[in-house]
């Protein structure tokens, strides 16, 4: 209900409140996502790849803005202005962009934008849903597949474990914080083929494997490796 008395605010032109910026900013001193950001000649359709989808827009306009479903579209977060050099060293603006990470298993994304102060749907995707409810049309990415999704260490005294294979399995996760015993956690099948297991862990290193049955497995989306002093291969997770 709080959903459709936004939008319909929103569509009448009521909603006048100054728009709440995301906190956070994506890093985007990324040499991938840099490459990806400047391999774009022109503000076209969503460019979606398995870390992140890149929204784009003309710098004609002052703002622009972009709000989604499953923040209730509460939260406008601000495209930024990508610039390049010529060979003369003169700065020009590229495009505008927004890039989101993906850090959650969703198959589709319902979006809008905002383009210096009027809400609407995004011109350079012609994918739209028309909602009757609200009486209003969204943007829509869909077929997004899977994302890429790795062990690691988000905050501290947490660790996120990760294991990709065969679905059906029972696996289990053993290292030196066990004491290498396997039967102490089971990875839990949140998708086919995909296993995962939080577990709270004071700041330290690390080393684990995977187990199915007695068989350990290093963890196919980490690079830490190491051989241990027993003779072992084991995957390395640092907990800051």
């Amino acid at each position: 209900m709080k959903k459709l008395i936004l939008l319909a605010a929103l569509v009448m032109g009521c909603f006048c409140a100054v728009p709440v910026f995301a906190a956070e900013q994506t890093n985007y001193q990324n040499f991938e996502l840099d490459t990806l950001l400047h391999g774009i000649d022109k503000p076209g359709a969503p460019v979606v790849t398995d870390d992140y989808i890149i929204f784009t827009a003309d710098t004609r306009h002052r703002f622009v803005g972009i709000a989604f479903d499953f923040e209730e579209y509460k939260v406008i977060h601000p495209f930024q202005i990508l610039t390049q050099k010529d060979d003369e060293e003169k700065v020009s603006r590229k495009h505008m962009f927004y890039v989101f990470k993906r850090e959650h298993k969703f198959t589709e994304l319902k979006y809008r934008l905002v383009f210096d102060g009027l809400w609407t749907t995004d011109p350079l995707n012609p994918n739209k849903e028309y909602d009757q409810n609200v009486n209003l049309y969204f943007s829509k990415l869909e077929n997004l597949g899977s994302i890429n999704v790795y062990t690691e260490s988000p905050k501290n005294d947490y660790a996120h474990f990760i294991y990709k294979g065969e679905t059906g399995q029972k696996v289990n996760l053993a290292g030196t914080f066990t004491n290498w015993d396997p039967w102490i956690y089971e990875m839990v099948e949140t998708s086919p083929g995909l296993y995962e297991l939080e577990l709270p862990l004071p700041a330290g290193k690390y080393y684990y494997n995977y187990y199915i049955g007695l068989t350990p497995v290093l963890d196919n989306t980490n690079p830490q490796k190491v051989y241990t002093t027993d003779g072992r291969s084991a995957s390395v997770l640092t907990v800051r």
